[in-house]
């Protein structure tokens, strides 16, 4: 369905549904074909960097400005800048390569996250709506994030760091094939 041309393939190939037993047709979990934007590094880096941040600025605070500051705050502090370090390093490069998506005329997938991940497949028929929405950061580096909202009780299925375009002609194609698709959505 999406071929965007910021679309970035995945490095694995899609396993035939006939391996599995099910039929032909069938909807399953599987490798989604494209990885996020590249600019999702830098956009997951400036998250965690600010947060990380303000944390270890608000116990230099205290260490500076308390007249007695606890013994321990050395070794908060000591904890959460090697933590902070590890997470702006680690977490946007492993996140850039478990993210992936995809969107056919039968369903969405999606794979995300870093330490707990998380495969989806979301039916077309069982799609309700689609949204876009884009943050200060988000709409800096030019990305969004496609909110895909079905009648499951998982929640919705976020697809996140696709270049603005993409993600809006992904919001636009979702619509189309809802409204093309028999269903209640239910």
């Amino acid at each position: 369905m999406h071929t965007g041309p910021t679309a970035q393939p995945a490095d694995t190939a899609n396993a035939p549904a006939t391996r599995t037993g099910l039929p032909a047709g069938t909807l399953r979990l599987r490798n989604p074909r494209y990885r996020v934007h590249p600019r999702a590094i830098l956009w997951w880096t400036l998250r965690t960097g600010v947060f990380w941040l303000v944390v270890i600025l608000a116990q230099v605070a205290i260490r500076v400005f308390a007249d007695q500051p606890p013994s321990w705050l050395a070794v908060t502090l000591i904890i959460s800048a090697t933590a902070g370090v590890l997470q702006v390093v680690v977490e946007p490069q492993w996140r850039y390569r478990v993210h992936h998506w995809e969107a056919t005329q039968d369903a969405v997938f999606t794979r995300s996250g870093w330490i707990r991940q998380e495969w989806r497949v979301a039916p077309v028929s069982r799609i309700q709506t689609v949204d876009t929405k884009r943050g200060p950061l988000e709409q800096l580096l030019g990305l969004a994030t496609v909110t895909v909202t079905t009648a499951s009780a998982a929640g919705p299925v976020e697809i996140a760091g696709l270049a603005h375009e993409d993600a809006a002609r992904l919001v636009d194609e979702l619509t189309a094939t809802t409204q093309a698709t028999a269903g209640d959505a239910t």
